[in-house]
């Protein structure tokens, strides 16, 4: 304290300059202002303050100019404010590289979150064009499928996307995955071959009505099937599936889904899978009798492979369990199918018939007003539109390289 107050005093007491004697501090300057208002003026802060505030000045006025009149000077200034809000938007954050680009102008809240979708099956014929929809839409898939009808082939366009995994597996053995939503497709369906919290959609079949009694067929009809005939391993199979998953969602609340699947055709079939849009089309196309069962009478409904994935999606992202009926009202007997055939591929085609197959439904056609009231849903490529893309897709496959 002492040599502050030398300091402040001037000479040290008993220097030359006073004599020995004590002198009083002078009196401060603008003594006559508050301490605070004083330590403001020292060392020339005002100036300071005064020189930062021109500087501001100048530069709003450099780049928000005063113009003749209010409105222009208005317009540029929310022009200069949108301006600065783009900027701002554009600019990298943790929120828009967990979600993607938002460019800005779509709130993050309102985009829909991407899943994770196990597809059984998903190797196969169905299953592959699903698999395409849904890496399309963003979502992550799992395709487990042990390739039994199954080929490598079909999903071999996705293997080098980060968002697509295949596991070779048969689904008789249980397996671990955590998802959001299961599409179960994973059963042979030609007579040739034949604890989780996610939401649970099984593909059923046309063939739990067997050998109808009422047409079109209604997902309240029971059905008529022989549970001890040549079919019935398949027909019987998809009744007990649907039992064990209502069982299911009534015992242990799970979320599920029933889709009741009419004959469907289009690329990526199984060329000898006996079924009948394939055999005629792989007959026609080798220069071999279209081989008609019966008279020719039993009438059938085919839908494009396309509009049973727009249906099973519609089906699994509603609130709505089923069963549902997915297929084409259109209804062809088999001669007519041929004819179609005849027409797409070769005129010259020649049918043969031969002995009926034991419990072959007489007439087969869905009656789809539950799906189109409570889906929104209903099928869109006739026939004759879809038909030739399948043949395409066959005759690479018979021909490779060659010419048809």
């Amino acid at each position: 304290m002492a040599s502050e107050l030398t300091y402040r005093g001037g000479a040290a007491p008993g220097s030359a300059s006073d004599g020995g004697e004590y002198s009083p501090k002078p009196s401060k300057p603008l003594s006559w202002l508050t301490r605070a208002a004083r330590y403001a003026a020292a060392e020339h802060r005002p100036v300071f303050a005064l020189a930062g505030m021109l500087l501001a000045a100048a530069l709003f006025s450099l780049y928000a100019p005063s113009a003749s009149s209010s409105d222009a000077s208005s317009g540029r200034a929310v022009s200069a404010a949108a301006a600065t809000f783009s900027h701002l938007s554009s600019l990298p954050s943790s929120a828009s590289s967990l979600h993607g680009s938002a460019g800005g102008k779509v709130p993050l809240g309102l985009r829909r979150r991407a899943l994770r979708v196990l597809v059984t099956g998903g190797a196969g014929f169905v299953g592959s064009h699903l698999v395409d929809r849904l890496v399309e839409r963003g979502d992550s898939v799992i395709v487990v499928d042990n390739f039994f009808t199954g080929r490598k082939d079909n999903v071999a366009h996705h293997l080098a996307n980060p968002r697509f995994e295949v596991i070779r597996h048969d689904v008789v053995e249980p397996i671990l995955l955590e998802v959001d939503q299961i599409y179960h497709l994973a059963c042979p369906a030609s007579p040739v071959h034949y604890k989780i919290g996610a939401r649970f959609l099984l593909t059923s079949t046309s063939e739990v009505y067997g050998d109808p009694l009422q047409h079109p067929q209604v997902e309240t009809y029971w059905g008529n099937v022989n549970p001890i005939g040549v079919r019935s391993c398949y027909d019987e199979g998809k009744r007990t599936a649907e039992t064990l998953t209502m069982d299911y969602h009534r015992g242990a609340n799970l979320e599920v889904r029933i889709a009741r699947i009419f004959n469907t055709y289009g690329p990526r079939m199984c060329i000898d899978d006996g079924r009948v849009v394939s055999n005629f089309v792989a007959q026609a196309l080798r220069k071999e009798p279209l081989t008609v069962y019966g008279d020719g009478k039993q009438t059938r409904s085919f839908q494009y492979v396309s509009d049973l994935v727009e249906g099973l999606m519609s089906l699994m992202e509603g609130e709505h369990i089923g069963p549902f009926n997915l297929g084409n009202p259109g209804e062809f007997t088999m001669l007519e199918l041929a004819k179609v055939v005849q027409d797409t591929i070769d005129p010259n085609a020649r049918i043969e018939f031969r002995p009926n197959t034991a419990d072959d439904p007489h007439k087969r056609k869905p009656d789809i007003t539950r799906a189109k009231e409570l889906l929104g849903w209903e099928p869109k490529v006739p026939l004759r539109e879809g038909l030739p893309l399948m043949v395409t897709d066959f005759r690479k496959r018979i021909f490779g390289d060659q010419e048809a």
